[in-house]
């Protein structure tokens, strides 16, 4: 009961003052981005600036008239995890091809933007407290890069509240007090992994390396948290409770992803976890033109070179896309292993590009765009490492809150990199950062 009385008391035992608060804020993000990506909208040529997005639409399109799930003339089967063309689908169900329902698709990446404000908000309650909350949930509203999210018609758009969801979830998992929620809040943050998993492919791995953190952490005293009275109370789960939440984490994931899996199984006749591009975006970042910023040029090359090789009059199938996709993944690893030296400077020079100061592409390189992002990144930044270090022996959830950084740099540095890819990881350390300007605002009252 003390643990539901806690749960109601951190996030819903809040006055109606607070409630009308959350829904301005929310509606004030919104709008935000909603007329940004308005501007944005009206500044392009086309009807998309990233080739990713038009992948998308046409398999939402796919979707909505019930033809099978294929993209590209190739027709690539296993090319994009089916979770975001399903949020584009319902679009089209109320606008043809134009651009209102373009409009229409910016507003729902709006919306993803704006629920990523209230789960900043959620977050740094559960660690900190509520000044802290609201710090975090202004600097998300404000912040360029969740901004920009929210303007693309890109899979960071809904995989953003997702993940900070997971990471909710593990919290609640941790502070939980029986066996029986320990386990379903475990089980609830393995199916939010696998709902972001099916966004951004590239996320399959994280909730594996959170369990694994989990049951190597060593008991610290300095774990806390708030009980229903506000008093602190020591929070470490016993062995046997980090080994059940671990499990029904990776439970819940298998369980999201189960469709998926099954679905490629049958098409491919063997376990394809994502999809079959692991060796063209491998190839992207590591080949002999590689500078760290994305060219997909090479892959018309490819195609043509694969079909030479194979019956030129066969006919696009997934045994094709398969072993075009272990051409290019040979080759990228043949090339690494050759120019060991040149793959690590580009690994650095990957992870500059990606927590750079200042945008790398020429495009958005004016000085006003450099001085937005600098003077509100990089505080934010330090606010986020300091407050790391200070809650490290805190536990696990503090320790999520930084491991997306850490994880998605460690993808990037190998892949192609881009401080686009850094901004979902900022929104989970914008909480750390709300934690710790909270901190020094509080001293800094005290002492006056």
């Amino acid at each position: 009961m003390r643990s539901r009385g806690r749960l109601c008391h951190a996030t819903f035992g809040m006055k109606h003052s607070t409630w009308r608060q959350l829904v301005l804020l929310f509606f004030v993000a919104f709008l935000l981005r909603l007329a940004a990506g308005a501007v944005w909208q009206s500044r392009l040529d086309g009807r998309f600036a990233m080739g990713d997005s038009e992948s998308y639409w046409q398999l939402a399109q796919t979707i909505v008239e019930g033809r099978t799930y294929v993209y590209g003339e190739q027709r690539a089967r296993v090319f994009r995890t089916p979770g975001y063309p399903l949020l584009l689908a319902p679009i089209f169900l109320v606008a043809d091809d134009g651009p209102t329902a373009v409009y229409l698709a910016r507003a729902e990446a709006a919306l993803f933007g704006a629920l990523a404000v209230l789960a900043v908000w959620w977050i740094a309650l559960l660690l900190f407290d509520r000044r802290a909350a609201w710090i975090a949930a202004l600097s998300t509203a404000f912040y360029p890069g969740a901004i920009v999210l929210s303007v693309l018609v890109l899979s960071e758009a809904p995989f953003c509240p997702l993940m900070l969801l997971q990471l909710g979830l593990c919290i609640l998992a941790w502070n939980a007090e029986t066996v029986r929620r320990r386990a379903g809040w475990g089980f609830a943050a393995g199916l939010a992994g696998g709902a972001a998993t099916l966004m951004r492919p590239s996320w399959l791995l994280f909730t594996p390396l959170a369990a694994g953190i989990l049951l190597l952490l060593q008991r610290c005293n300095n774990s806390w948290r708030l009980t229903a009275s506000g008093s602190r109370e020591n929070a470490w789960p016993h062995f046997p409770q980090r080994i059940l939440i671990a499990f029904n984490m990776i439970l819940g994931l298998a369980v999201a992803m189960a469709p998926w899996w099954i679905r490629n199984a049958k098409l491919t006749g063997r376990f394809v976890p994502t999809t079959i591009q692991v060796g063209a975006s491998l190839y992207d970042g590591l080949n002999p033109s590689a500078d760290g910023s994305s060219n997909m040029a090479f892959v018309e090359r490819f195609i043509a070179e694969q079909r030479l090789k194979d019956d030129p009059g066969e006919a696009p199938s997934v045994e094709f896309e398969r072993r075009l996709d272990i051409r290019m993944r040979d080759e990228a690893l043949a090339w690494t292993k050759a120019n060991s030296g040149r793959a690590a400077r580009l690994a650095g020079k990957k992870f500059l590009r990606m927590w750079n100061i200042w945008p790398n592409e020429r495009s958005f390189s004016a000085w006003p765009a450099r001085l937005a992002v600098f003077f509100t990144y990089t505080p934010l930044l330090f606010f986020a490492i300091i407050g790391a270090c200070r809650t490290f022996r805190r536990g696990w959830p503090y320790i999520l809150c930084w491991l997306p950084a850490v994880y998605l740099t460690a993808l990037h540095v190998v892949f192609v990199s881009s401080i686009r890819y850094r901004e979902p990881a900022m929104l989970a350390l914008l909480a750390l950062a709300a934690g710790e300007i909270g901190y020094w605002v509080s001293g800094l009252g005290s002492r006056r």
